[in-house]
């Protein structure tokens, strides 16, 4: 599947965030791509700032755009607040849910290692990293994968504390989704009314 796999500062400077992690260079030159960007000073439309915001929420999750307009459809006809249902499937992706749980230390690295068949859910291989976990499941690593060097660094010092909405056990090296994450249990910058409004025109 396509799947953007160009300079991650590039995108980061776009944005101004550090949207894929720790970047050295997005800290030395903050402002966005291009020869004359550090000096162009252009008003953004509102339609402009709505898909800025939907790129955003894109690249930061790893998603492409058929998958993320059917999690904004199905989003839209579940309860609750549809922004706020938006941002929980992307939470419940198995990828991601790997990635919190700090078995990887990026969400493209915890795509790999899904794909590369080193994940189980209740004990059995998930190969596909858009897999929606649900609640009570648990997600570790195969037996044989759990030595290895992106995983034991990735789980080295990482604070396992840090979501509510997932528990840890360190001697099994799995995790169990206890329920969906609130909005401020969500620490990405993403404005998903803007997602909403874009997608309701």
């Amino acid at each position: 599947m396509a799947r953007y796999t160009g300079p991650k500062t590039r995108i980061a400077r776009k944005f101004g965030e550090a949207i894929f992690g720790p970047d050295k260079v997005l800290s030395k030159k903050n402002y966005p791509p291009g020869q004359h960007e550090n000096s162009r000073k252009r008003k953004t439309s509102e339609y402009g700032i709505q898909l800025r915001e939907k790129q955003k929420a894109k690249y930061t999750y790893g998603v492409l755009e058929k998958q993320f307009r059917n999690l904004f459809d199905k989003a839209s006809r579940a309860k609750g607040i549809t922004g706020e249902v938006l941002l929980q499937l992307l939470e419940g992706r198995l990828d991601n849910v790997v990635y919190r749980l700090g078995i990887a230390p990026t969400r493209a690295a915890a795509r790999q290692l899904v794909s590369h068949r080193h994940i189980i859910v209740d004990g059995k291989v998930v190969n596909i990293p858009s897999y929606a976990v649900k609640l009570g499941q648990v997600i570790g690593v195969r037996e044989k994968s759990k030595s290895l060097e992106v995983i034991a660094d990735a789980l080295s010092g990482f604070n396992h504390s840090k979501y509510s909405w997932i528990e840890w056990d360190s001697a099994s090296v799995s995790g169990k989704l206890l329920h969906l994450p609130e909005r401020s249990d969500i620490p990405e910058n993403i404005k998903e009314q803007l997602i909403v409004e874009l997608y309701s025109k």
